[in-house]
């Protein structure tokens, strides 16, 4: 009885520890779940501590090219299948798949079967009927001849030069020639095949100039002006400069985009058509500054920014925009002209708070113009 006594005491007082151990247990403090509540949370804090130490540089604005970056890919300017415009049997094809043709080069070959005699046939009609037509207006003039034998001469002679004409298309049109110089991509009949009117040649492809196309915005298009300079970076590595020749000027009901099209020289063929592109158009000049990517943060609304300094060592977060990027950082505006950025240390301070600066060393200035000059 004892014993059961001792562990029901045992168990009460556990129960009481428990119990207090809950009540008096501090509550966990809410963590801040915006970046502004952060902000706050730090400021209240820092009255506790000493001002966070950062490493910042000292960055001047200059002139340089606002430039916009756009995807699209290459496009051979015309396509075109050649086809038999009269019936006939395919007696030669000398070009094969790849083959680099000039303008009227032969392609197709039909036979010629009758047309030699067809042509002289019509030729000696129309001769006649000249001769006939002559006659009757002589005989008119002697008043031996009507006014109605005189037109049905002339309607006559009339038909007979066009059945001439077309003798001698029928007889050129035996050979189908490359409407330009391209290079042959595709063929269509074989030597011994029987074709007829509309049957395919050879297609030719127009690879110079070459084309590089794209969709630009809505709120950037007016930027795009046709003789505008432009670039592009291909996926196979090749570097092409052009200039803007067309912009279009109906959008996308979808995407809210506008047609625009640069063009290249391509004298040699080695580019080819449909290769993916990173398009790069100058749309004017624009005070902007040169930083490296790493100092590039976002605020509560994801806005793109950069964390800076003032006079008074108080951080300031710069809402910007991208202008460009090279090989030696990325170009933005927004910032003041003279501006401390934060390089070391930007992720651990917040808008408005007081900081600690260490002072790197700045550009100097021949570094400044060698890196704008690369930007332009």
């Amino acid at each position: 009885m004892r014993s059961t006594y001792i562990t029901s005491a045992i168990i009460a007082v556990a129960v009481i520890l428990w119990l207090g151990s809950g009540l008096l247990r501090e509550p966990r403090p809410e963590l801040p779940q915006t970046i502004t509540e952060r902000n706050n949370l730090v400021a209240t804090q820092q009255s506790d501590r000493a001002p966070t130490r950062v490493r910042a540089r000292v960055i001047h604005a200059q002139d340089t090219n606002r430039t916009t970056t756009i995807r699209g890919q290459t496009q051979n300017k015309r396509t075109v299948i050649t086809r038999a415009q009269i019936p006939g049997t395919l007696v030669s094809r000398p070009v094969e798949r790849g083959d680099v043709v000039q303008k009227g080069d032969l392609l197709c070959r039909l036979s010629v079967d009758d047309r030699p005699a067809l042509l002289a046939e019509a030729r000696d009609t129309m001769a006649q009927e000249e001769i006939e037509f002559e006659g009757s207006q002589r005989l008119s003039k002697e008043g031996f001849q009507s006014e109605t034998a005189i037109a049905q001469a002339k309607t006559r002679l009339t038909s007979a030069k066009a059945r001439l004409m077309q003798a001698r298309l029928n007889s050129q049109r035996t050979e189908i020639n490359a409407p330009f110089d391209g290079v042959i991509e595709d063929i269509h009949v074989n030597e011994g095949d029987y074709v007829t009117p509309g049957t395919g040649c050879a297609t030719v492809v127009d690879l110079d100039p070459m084309l590089v196309v794209g969709r630009v915005p809505e709120k950037l298009v007016d930027r795009f002006k046709p003789g505008g300079p432009a670039s592009a970076r291909l996926s196979t590595g090749v570097n092409v400069n052009g200039a803007i020749t067309f912009v279009g000027r109906l959008s996308d009901p979808a995407t809210r985009t506008y047609a625009f099209e640069i063009q290249i020289d391509n004298p040699d063929y080695s580019i080819p058509s449909g290769v993916t592109a990173t398009i790069k158009v100058q749309t004017g000049r624009i005070r902007a500054q040169q930083v490296p990517p790493s100092v590039l943060a976002l605020n509560d609304d994801g806005q793109l920014g950069v964390r800076a300094v003032d006079d008074d060592g108080v951080v300031r977060f710069h809402i910007i925009d991208v202008i460009s990027d090279d090989d030696y950082g990325v170009w933005v505006s927004g910032l003041p002209d003279v501006a401390t950025i934060i390089t070391v240390g930007q992720e651990l301070v917040v808008h408005g708070e007081v900081v600690d600066v260490v002072l790197t060393e700045p550009l100097d200035q021949a570094s400044i113009e060698r890196t704008a000059i690369v930007a332009l």
